[in-house]
């Protein structure tokens, strides 16, 4: 079971998730830092490691809109977070795919801070509540990509397979 760290509305942009301002940051291992920058109390337990890797935050419609910058999906990741949304900006949710971030499209979901969400047979209960809310699959080919870590770990993988070697 994974713990909802955060809740979020609607249309939560990229800016929101990793300002502007710090986009002279680019590397997947500084960017973390800098996560909710803006949420001072939220950005401070992130940098504090008091967020267990598989936590959840859960948004709601449009989650990453706004600018096409891969570091609001780099950030999430540098602290293996779940997003579970109930959809995702075009752009964001393919930055998300190509480096391995976890992401759960669930129209419907309902949850709150503290609660408690479980991840089984294409839906997310929310153990807390005892409801359970139908998720929509990612394509095979999109879903294999964060199962192997991202696009560069999918792609070595793939050529090593290739090539007879053990991946």
């Amino acid at each position: 079971m994974a713990k909802v760290i955060l809740k979020l509305g609607d249309d939560v942009s990229t800016d929101i998730i990793y300002p502007g301002r710090y986009m002279a940051t680019v590397l997947p291992n500084e960017t973390p830092q800098f996560a909710f920058a803006d949420n001072a109390e939220f950005n401070a337990k992130l940098r504090r490691k008091e967020v267990p890797a598989g936590s959840v935050i859960v948004a709601g419609k449009n989650f990453g809109c706004g600018s096409s910058r891969e570091q609001a999906a780099s950030t999430l990741k540098g602290y293996e977070l779940v997003i579970v949304a109930r959809n995702f900006a075009r752009i964001f949710l393919q930055n998300s795919i190509n480096l391995g971030l976890r992401t759960i499209v669930c129209p419907d979901i309902e949850a709150s801070e503290g609660d408690e969400l479980e991840f089984t047979g294409g839906k997310v209960v929310n153990t807390t509540t005892g409801k359970g809310f139908a998720t929509l699959p990612l394509p095979k080919a999109r879903q294999a990509i964060i199962d192997a870590g991202g696009l560069i770990a999918y792609t070595r993988k793939r050529v090593m397979k290739k090539n007879g070697s053990v991946a």
